[in-house]
């Protein structure tokens, strides 16, 4: 049964990795200089259809956010923060298509980010930052589900 069960996954996998790719989307190559001057005020490196990659530079705390399709896939660069996930948002209100904010969160699970670590907050997370080093510097990268 094992032996069977092999034989089907690696031929679905090899069905899948012959394929042929669907959309392809170019290549973007974006210079030192670019990013650094982006890591100065913070903003979008790249918006593109699927996903948006973003240079964070905060000062300090943040606004609760939740997102409805998008899902944020935190780097830290530089500095520290701390960061609470998940729990329920206090006061949220829409503030445009797939985009809420609120004051605070009841309930959720705090982090303790550092350069070098990796957050993943799913679509539909409530999440916020409420403390941060001076600057604290991430990339975001951003998969937006449909």
């Amino acid at each position: 049964m094992k032996t069977f069960i092999v034989i089907i996954l690696t031929g679905m996998f090899t069905s899948v990795a012959l394929s042929e790719p669907k959309s392809v989307a170019p290549v973007t190559y974006i210079d030192s200089e670019k990013v650094s001057a982006m890591f100065a005020k913070g903003g979008p490196l790249l918006e593109a259809p699927g996903y948006k990659v973003h240079a964070g530079r905060r000062q300090g705390p943040g606004l609760v956010e939740l997102h409805t399709q998008e899902t944020d896939v935190f780097y830290i660069v530089d500095g520290t923060a701390t960061f609470v996930t998940g729990g329920t948002m206090v006061d949220g209100k829409l503030v445009s298509p797939g985009q809420m904010r609120g004051t605070s969160i009841t309930g959720g699970e705090t982090h303790h980010l550092k350069k070098g670590d990796v957050i993943i907050v799913p679509n539909g997370t409530p999440h916020q930052f409420t403390e941060t080093s001076n600057p604290f510097l991430y990339f975001i990268v951003k998969p937006i589900s449909n």
